[in-house]
C-alpha cells in the first residue's frame, strides 16, 4: 500500500490535503474537510485508463477513468508523484486483467 498527499501549496490543499491511496481493493481518494469530506473506492477491475499532466512548472495532476464508477481527477502532486502512481495502478490493473 502507498498513500501520496497533495501539496499545502495548491488551492484547496492549505488546511486540509487530498490523499490517494493506492492498495490491493483498489485506488481510493480522500478529500478531507472541516466537518466532513469525501470518500472514493474504484477497483482496478473498474479502472479503463490513467492519464497523467506534468507541466515543466507547476505540479502535477492524475485523472483515472473509470467503466461505470466515474472520475477521480487530483491536482496538486510532484511530476515523480503522478508517475509512480500510474505505475503502480497500471500493475495492478494488468495483474486483474492479465
Amino acid at each position: 500500500m502507498e498513500t501520496f498527499f497533495t501539496s499545502r501549496l495548491t488551492a484547496g490543499n492549505r488546511v486540509f490535503r487530498s490523499k490517494i491511496i493506492i492498495d490491493k481493493p483498489g485506488v481510493t481518494l480522500k478529500d478531507p474537510a472541516l466537518f466532513s469530506g469525501k470518500e472514493k473506492t474504484i477497483p482496478y477491475n473498474r479502472i479503463s485508463s490513467v492519464a497523467i499532466d506534468c507541466p515543466f512548472i507547476g505540479f502535477s495532476s492524475i485523472s483515472i477513468e473509470t467503466t461505470g464508477e466515474g472520475k477521480i481527477s487530483v491536482h496538486g502532486f510532484t511530476a515523480h508523484k503522478v508517475k509512480r502512481m500510474k505505475e503502480l495502478i497500471l500493475n495492478e490493473t494488468q495483474k486483474i486483467k492479465g
